[in-house]
């Protein structure tokens, strides 16, 4: 058939194999001749494979290599294009391979996806045949026989195929032919044949030159001189004993390491059977491993050997004896695999953020394993080793996949280190390792919290506006604009008056402010809902209740109930002639709008006509007989009575209180010059007119009051006149005590008189009262059996007496 036709027959069958593949599994297969400049474009990938051309950069293509060696080609995301980023050495790549390919895997993801690309690396004729010595001495005897063959160094050329050495030529001589042959590996080398008889003694020396030639466009060549010398008779050439020598080596091994020891024999005596030994082609690669003695033809390693680098070594060693005739044979050196290579990570995709509300199995990253080592060595397991929230899942072929294996939370763990070890099966196994950091995004799913249940906020009443009420918190996990947390009022109203006209909060800090000043006599307390909404999309919120109290100044004086304020009328007490000391003569009746100790009531006589004949009591107000009245006392009796509160400053009133000391209602008509001292004319005549109103009944009130005594057995009282009812329109509403601190609210126990001085007909009921046994501090509880409203509530003097009596 020919080279040619075994060349065109080879290039079909490599072209259906490649239509096979490419229909069959949808791998790629293009050529490209080596050489060719940075650039070139291989071939449109995406057109071969009916892929959408953006597709490719929405899912992240890119072209690995299997082995992550030097990358020669790469791809154009925007056309699809594979072409030529760096130079390409097939005689580097491949060495004397006829064939030569780069395989890449083209990865596409979401999903993921991996076609196989194939790229056949063409040999040009860029390298020329190289003989390994620049000179060939042959020394052939004079006794040769016609026909007699000498072989010649091979020459070594680069190229493969045609590009390799195709033809030996001879320079015409009168008594040599050369005759080609080729080897089993397909090269060539070429032979000295004698073709007439030599003769030492016309000629002792010859030189011939040797070209060789190889088949490429341009056509290369090179020469060697050969330098013939005629000696006497040496029949035989050294003999090998193999013509193949095949040996494993452990990469690794050291320096010094025996190969193999060829061996070689002749069968002359003498100078003509010492044979020795000499590489006759070796790669330059090689030759940086290997050396032999010359002697006795064995092989050590002179280099570092590295399986990953080159599996196999061929060298020909020529074996030569004294007259210079020479015989080859092959030493074939294969590199055994040890596990010195570890697994090797590479982080092909990963995505440095994922989002915490993410479903388990959501993919973070692709992850790509290699191990240059070969079979068992090269077999890799992947793990993750701490306890975290991921798992690898087996992809195609050496692929995994980094997902969630659960759901994620950033509020309890932001941020997580993965490391990923990758073992191999070697023995020892080795194994290596790869951290990668992944932090967790947030998202808004969690309202504010606020760091009270509730909360109680105290304001004094007359407060400025503007004041600071108190201050609410809250705080949100989340991360930034979700953790950022607003403030606001629920809108609501407090008496019918919107909030808004009371408080107003801060929105950034969570400080309530009072708008204006409140007052603890109109509301004492109101309940405000405080909102707290975070920056998030959607917002969360959440709200807490802030019970505001107002708490009581001391901003309002006593109010006197009894007697009445002058200017409304002239009230005047009878006292008898014949009291006794301790008799309780009348009673001051005052209250205080404020509560708890500014309401609580003292009282005090700071003027009086006698100053040691009256006395009152300082916490009931009662007036009562210092000493026993005497004639020599004055009938008329002015007192001027401060009630002054407990407050912090205290406020206090005064006023007045008019007694006369007499038995008899002729003196009655006295009372005209002391209205008139007191410039009271109206309350003066309107005394006179009940004073003798009152005298028809005085006999009866007499009879009355001395029968009661006899019935309670207490030691007999004296009668008075002027004894006023309370009405109870002297009492406002509003007065009273929650606290129960106020003057109204103590127990008092009344024994009812009937006067004829009186202006009314209305009952006095006087308290029996003893200060003196009122501690400091202590507060006044009313009792069940406390009979004091019927001050307020019954006017019907019947219905009082039975009270009393009962």
């Amino acid at each position: 058939m020919g080279f040619k036709g075994a060349f065109l027959s080879w290039i079909a069958l490599y072209g259906w194999i490649f239509v096979f593949l490419h229909v069959c599994h949808g791998d790629l297969s293009y050529s490209v001749p080596e050489e060719t400049k940075k650039g070139f474009v291989v071939g449109n990938v995406a057109k071969d494979l009916a892929l959408d051309v953006k597709g490719l950069s929405y899912r992240e293509s890119r072209l690995d290599t299997e082995d992550n060696d030097k990358r020669f080609c790469d791809i154009n995301l925007q056309t699809g294009e594979l072409f030529v980023v760096d130079r390409i050495d097939r005689e580097e790549l491949c060495g004397s391979k006829i064939s030569c390919n780069l395989r890449y895997e083209l990865v596409l993801e979401n999903p993921l996806e991996l076609h196989q690309v194939s790229l056949h690396i063409e040999d040009i004729n860029d390298n020329s045949p190289v003989f390994p010595k620049n000179e060939i001495k042959l020394e052939i005897a004079e006794s040769a026989d016609k026909g007699a063959r000498f072989p010649l160094d091979e020459a070594h050329d680069a190229d493969v195929g045609r590009n390799g050495i195709q033809s030996y030529t001879l320079e015409k001589n009168n008594h040599f032919t050369l005759a080609v042959h080729s080897n089993s590996d397909g090269g060539k080398y070429s032979e000295l044949i004698l073709d007439k008889e030599l003769d030492r003694e016309q000629q002792q020396e010859m030189v011939l030159t040797l070209t060789a030639t190889d088949g490429g466009t341009p056509q290369r060549s090179s020469t060697v001189t050969i330098h013939v010398t005629v000696l006497d008779a040496n029949d035989n050439l050294p003999v090998f004993t193999q013509q193949t020598y095949e040996v494993r080596l452990f990469e690794n091994s050291p320096l010094g390491t025996a190969v193999v020891t060829v061996s070689a024999s002749d069968a002359d005596e003498g100078a003509n059977g010492e044979v020795t030994y000499d590489f006759n082609r070796i790669s330059d690669k090689a030759a940086k491993l290997f050396s032999i003695d010359s002697a006795s033809g064995e092989i050590t390693v002179i280099g570092p050997v590295d399986f990953e680098d080159k599996r196999e070594h061929e060298i020909r060693v020529q074996a030569k004896d004294g007259a210079g005739l020479a015989s080859t044979a092959k030493v074939l050196v294969n590199i055994v695999d040890v596990n010195d290579n570890a697994p090797v990570i590479f982080l092909k995709s990963f995505k440095n953020h994922v989002l915490e509300h993410a479903l388990p199995g959501t993919e973070v990253g692709m992850i790509n394993v290699q191990d240059k080592d070969s079979e068992g060595n090269r077999q890799v397991r992947c793990s993750i080793q701490q306890n975290v929230p991921f798992k690898l899942n087996p992809s195609i072929k050496n692929y995994y996949s980094l997902v969630t294996a659960a759901e994620l939370d950033r509020e309890l763990v932001s941020e997580y280190n993965i490391t990923i070890v990758a073992t191999d099966e070697g023995n020892p196994p080795l194994s290596s390792s790869k951290t990668i950091h992944l932090s967790v995004s947030d998202i808004n799913d969690n309202p504010p919290v606020f760091e009270e249940q509730s909360y109680s906020a105290y304001v004094s009443e007359n407060n400025k506006p503007g004041s600071s009420v108190c201050s609410v918190t809250a705080r949100d996990p989340d991360w930034r604009q979700n953790g950022t947390v607003f403030y606001s009022l629920l809108p609501s109203e407090v008496n019918g008056v919107p909030l808004s006209s009371y408080l107003s909060i801060n929105g950034d800090t969570g400080v309530i402010h009072a708008v204006r000043a409140f007052d603890y006599e109109q509301f004492r307390s109101f309940k405000v809902q405080v909102v707290a909404r975070d920056n998030g999309s959607p917002p969360l919120s959440s709200n807490v209740t802030v019970s505001v109290f107002i708490t009581d100044e001391n901003d309002n004086s006593p109010q006197i109930l009894y007697p009445t304020p002058e200017g409304n009328s002239f009230m005047t007490e009878m006292v008898p002639k014949a009291a006794l000391s301790g008799s309780l003569l009348s009673k001051v009746i005052a209250v205080d709008a404020d509560s708890g100790q500014n309401a609580w009531l003292s009282y005090q006589i700071v003027k009086s006509t006698d100053p040691g004949l009256f006395t009152i009591g300082v916490h009931s107000g009662e007036i009562r007989a210092q000493r026993d009245i005497s004639e020599s006392d004055s009938m008329k009796q002015n007192l001027v009575i401060s009630v002054k509160d407990n407050g912090q400053p205290s406020l206090s009133t005064t006023c007045a209180v008019y007694l006369l000391i007499s038995d008899n209602l002729a003196e009655v008509p006295e009372l005209k010059d002391m209205s008139y001292e007191e410039n009271n004319s109206k309350l003066t005549s309107y005394l006179i007119i009940a004073l003798v109103s009152v005298s028809t009944f005085f006999l009866t009130f007499i009879i009355l009051i001395i029968a009661v005594r006899l019935c309670h057995r207490r030691k007999p009282r004296l009668l008075f006149d002027g004894a006023v009812a309370i009405p109870s329109a002297y009492l406002p509403p509003n007065y009273a005590d929650v606290d129960r601190t106020g003057t109204l609210r103590s127990t008092y126990n009344y024994d009812a008189y009937m006067t004829t001085g009186s202006r009314t007909s209305d009952f006095k009921f006087v308290t029996s009262y003893n200060d003196n046994t009122l501690a400091a501090g202590s507060t006044l509880k009313k009792s069940p059996n406390d009979n004091s409203n019927c001050l307020d509530f019954f006017e019907d003097a019947s219905k009082c007496s039975t009270l009393v009596n009962n």
